[in-house]
């Protein structure tokens, strides 16, 4: 096996195109796991570790967040917390501290797992991925559009993520995650919900219970409909009830040693359910501090 350590970001670029089935490696902690149980065995590893960049965060001139693929979950806990709030609760969610100091939201992405943790609020927040290649230069990929199938996802030969994109929190976000345990486990499944007040809509992200993450649709277009943002009234459970079926009919899960496709599609509704009137909750607290 080929190891390949670039310095630079251009010097990564080099190295994929030189050597197109060469596995990125970031923090490693899902890599390292498939080669450490033989379920993989790549001709070439390219470390991207050294490649100072992709550790670096900005908010770029339109007010955007443009996040490196390398800034690990840790500080995406500590320095977006308050901008990214969604998807800090996930970080908060990925194994133990050793991880979420390894660990990034870019090698989430280029595992394409169903079951990452950041997918859900990635989706619900509008996420954009930034990639790009020697020959072909850089592509911005909506998150709606990157997961293709099971641990595949929209990347060309050649193309390497260097940084996600997102809009800093304009309403109330929240993640949920049922596991088999209380820490350090993989996703039974998941869901995010983000509220868009300005645009009078929620986003959604549902994590572990299809093929590859996802929106609800169907209940975000629900929401949008049936909100009254301006009142912002309590929210009945006839309402919390309709968007959790919604949002469970959007998955398709399966079968596994970790539960069910019943208990997914189950928990799900519930996730809905909660996530929605945590959000709502907070929403109405800034309604009537505005009043």
């Amino acid at each position: 096996m080929e190891f390949l350590r670039p310095t630079t970001w251009q010097e990564a670029l080099a190295a994929k195109a030189e050597t197109p089935e060469a596995v990125p490696l970031q923090g490693g902690t899902d890599v390292m796991v498939e080669i450490n149980f033989d379920a993989r065995r790549p001709v070439a590893l390219l470390d991207l570790g050294p490649v100072a960049c992709l550790r670096d965060w900005e908010v770029a001139a339109d007010g955007r967040l443009r996040v490196g693929a390398g800034v690990p979950y840790a500080r995406i806990i500590t320095e977006l917390g308050d901008r990214l709030p969604g998807l800090a609760q996930a970080s908060r969610t990925v194994g133990s501290p050793q991880i979420r100091n390894r660990g990034s939201v870019g090698g989430n992405l280029g595992a394409a797992s169903p079951a990452g943790d950041s997918h859900p609020p990635l989706l619900a927040g509008d996420a954009v991925v930034e990639v790009e290649s020697a020959a072909g230069g850089v592509r911005m990929i909506p998150a709606n559009e990157f997961y293709l199938g099971v641990k595949r996802s929209a990347l060309r030969p050649g193309e390497l993520i260097r940084a996600f994109w997102m809009s800093p929190a304009a309403g109330p976000q929240y993640f949920s995650k049922v596991g088999t345990r209380n820490a350090m486990v993989i996703a039974v499944c998941s869901f995010a919900v983000a509220l868009h007040p300005a645009e009078r809509r929620a986003g959604t992200g549902l994590g572990s219970a299809a093929p590859t993450p996802r929106r609800a649709h169907a209940a975000e277009e629900f929401l949008a409909a049936e909100l009254d943002w301006d009142g912002a009234p309590p929210l009945g459970d006839a309402l919390l009830t309709r968007f959790g079926e919604l949002a469970a009919e959007a998955a398709s899960p399966i079968d596994d040693v970790r539960g069910t496709a019943a208990y997914r599609r189950h928990a799900v509704a519930v996730m809905a359910r909660r996530t929605l009137g945590w959000a709502w909750n907070d929403y109405r607290e800034g309604v009537a501090a505005c009043a």
